[in-house]
Formats: C-alpha cells, structure tokens, sequence
C-alpha cells in the first residue's frame, strides 16, 4: 500500500486526536481515583511528600494502559466525524477514494497502538506496580513485619536451567512457616530427578526444617519413582530467609505475561486451580487489542449524521466503553469461575467487537 498525502493527513489527525484523549482519560482516572487515594494515605499515615510523588508517578502506568483503547475510540469517532460534517469524507468518495481505504490509516493506528500497549503493558507496567507496592507497604504504611501469603514459589536458577523448585501452599507470618511444601531437584538436562513432599517447614533463625515429609527418586524416562524414602525432618535446601521469601512473591499485576506463564505451569504441576492466572494472562493480550477494535468500530460511526459535535462522540464513546467493560468484566468473571475456558471467555469482548467493527465498515464502505 502506498502511502499518499491523504493518509499521512488523516493519520496525523487521528494521532493528535489521540494523544488528546489520552490526556483526557488520564485526568479523569487520576482526579476520581489516584488523588483520592493520595489523600487517604495524607490522612490515615501521615505521608511524607517524596513518598506522595512516588506513588503519583508509579501509579501512572496502571492508569494509561486501560485508556489507550478508550483513547482510540474517541480519537477515531472525533477525527471522522469532523471530516464527514467538513464534507471532507464526501470529497474523498468523489475522486473515487473508497471508505475503506479511507479508514485504512485510522485501522492501522490502531493496530500500532495495540502492540504498542502490549509492550508497555509487558515492560512497564509490571514494573511500575511493584515499585508502587514497595513504596506503600513500607514507606507510608510503614509495616517492617512480613504478611502471610498464599502459594509460595522460589526457584534456584543457574544460568538458563532451574535447578531446583520450591513450592508452598502457604506461609504463616505469625510462626514463620511453610506449610504443603513440594521441592524438586533437576539434573543437567533439565529433568526431575527428586521430588521432596513435608507437611510443613519452620524456620528456627538460620535454616529451614521440613517435618514428615516423603522423598521420591525419579530414574525412569517417564518420571515415575522407584524409590521412596519416609523422613520426620529434613533440611530445605533454600538459602532465602522469611522476609526475602515474601518479597520475591508478586501479585499479578506485577508478573510479566512470562512469569504468569512460569507460574501456571508450576501450579498446574500442584493440581492448583490456575483459572484466574490465566485470565489475567490473555487479558494481557486483549485490553491491548481493543485498540483495534475499538478503531474498527470508531470510524464507521463517526461517519453518522448525529457525529456532528466533539460532545456527541464523546457521549457515544462513553457509551461503547461502558458495554465494552460490562461484556470483559463479565467475562473475566466467567473465565475465574471456570464456567467458560478463560481463552474464550477473556476474548469474548473483542471476538464480538470485531464482529460489530467489520459489520459497520462493510455497510459504511457501501
């Protein structure tokens, strides 16, 4: 495709139009949201003001994210409805321009916005939230004692093989112990060698102590034991202490889609029900491409007669984005009960917003 005057024109319009409403969306979500919480830890734990300004910018990232698809509804439903009440998009269809190459560098935007949304959603983000976790649990709420945690993993890594997998359903703060730990050893070619099963581990100030436990010596080629050893103590070879533990742990909206993916796989391994693990993972994939999506919708309406006012579509982009969030939220909560596999239900939202997109294109393009 050949890039022409008009499509670095319509481009452009469609980019300013955009960085306009990200601004926008951000404000909005900062002032209802971002600020009211800032206040609170004012009130409720005195916070300092490097403390305050740490959490405004950490805080950030969380927020741009859900409004680059929001962003690209509104830029696409202004810039197009401005072009067709200037007659521009008449103009275009007179000198034998068809609407959908019209629409072509409005539905590419949205496509370089998608992946760039899920790059930032991927390397910023996580990061981000972590760094904000960081700053109020320890510097405005001040707590130096470790909290109880639910499935706890730590891997031993050396170079680009693990070597050994712990892995615990719980860790008591107020006794410091694990509780249901599965530790396996690999060998060198990444395969389970030995499987180390205790009801609990206590820490007594220098190591861990696993108590009635059962080791399993894996030899075969299909990881089956031939060997079985009962114990009523062992050592867990972990060199990590209670606080280091709790704060390797992270929530998910501080995992990368690939630590998600690690995570699934090892509690698949525990019979651990991952559903909600892995909707957060193709979530990852679909609040990004609603950019897409929401290009395709956009253009075809902001071609309609009552497009006709920077008011109107933002009235109508507030409208699509809220169904938009009712069907994801909906389905995010199907995908966690396990009523629908979380790879549909997840997608569900897009899948039909796609439907409605090259609907409304095809009927506006005749």
């Amino acid at each position: 495709m050949r890039l022409r005057i008009l499509d670095k024109y319509i481009f452009r319009e469609v980019a300013l139009t955009f960085v306009f409403s990200i601004c926008a969306f951000s404000a909005v979500f900062i002032g209802s949201g971002t600020l009211f919480r800032i206040a609170k830890y004012i009130t409720d734990y005195g916070a300092s003001l490097q403390a305050v300004v740490k959490i405004f910018i950490f805080g950030l990232p969380g927020v741009v994210i859900w409004t680059f698809p929001m962003s690209m509804l509104l830029s696409t439903l202004l810039t197009f409805g401005r072009l067709s009440g200037n007659s521009e998009i008449t103009a275009m269809k007179s000198c034998g321009i068809s609407f959908s190459r019209i629409a072509m560098p409005a539905i590419v935007m949205g496509l370089i916005v998608s992946f760039a949304a899920m790059a930032f959603n991927e390397y910023v983000v996580p990061w981000a939230n972590t760094a904000y976790r960081n700053v109020l649990y320890y510097e405005i709420e001040g707590n130096t004692g470790m909290k109880s945690q639910e499935h706890i993993i730590l891997k031993e890594i050396n170079g680009d093989k693990i070597q050994r997998l712990a892995y615990a359903r719980r860790y008591d703060a107020d006794i410091q112990q694990l509780q249901g730990i599965t530790l396996q050893e690999f060998n060198e070619v990444g395969k389970v060698k030995t499987v180390e099963n205790a009801d609990y581990a206590e820490w007594n100030g220098n190591i861990w102590t696993m108590h009635n436990g059962i080791i399993y010596d894996i030899t075969d080629e299909e990881g089956k034991s031939e060997h079985m050893v009962r114990f009523k103590t062992q050592v867990l070879p972990i060199s990590a202490n209670p606080t280091q533990i709790v704060r390797e742990q992270k929530e998910l909206e501080e995992m990368t889609m690939k630590e998600l993916r690690e995570q699934i796989n090892i509690l698949k391994t525990q019979y651990v029900d991952t559903n909600k693990l892995e909707a957060e993972l193709y979530q990852r994939v679909t609040v990004p491409m609603a950019s897409l999506v929401f290009a395709l919708v956009g253009v075809p309406l902001g071609l309609q007669p009552t497009r006709n006012s920077s008011s109107a579509g933002f009235a109508m982009s507030v409208i699509i984005i809220f169904v938009y969030y009712a069907l994801m939220t909906m389905g995010n909560a199907l995908a966690r009960s396990g009523v629908i596999p979380p790879l549909l239900a997840v997608w569900m939202p897009n899948l039909i917003g796609m439907a409605a997109g090259a609907y409304l294109v095809r009927r506006a393009s005749r």
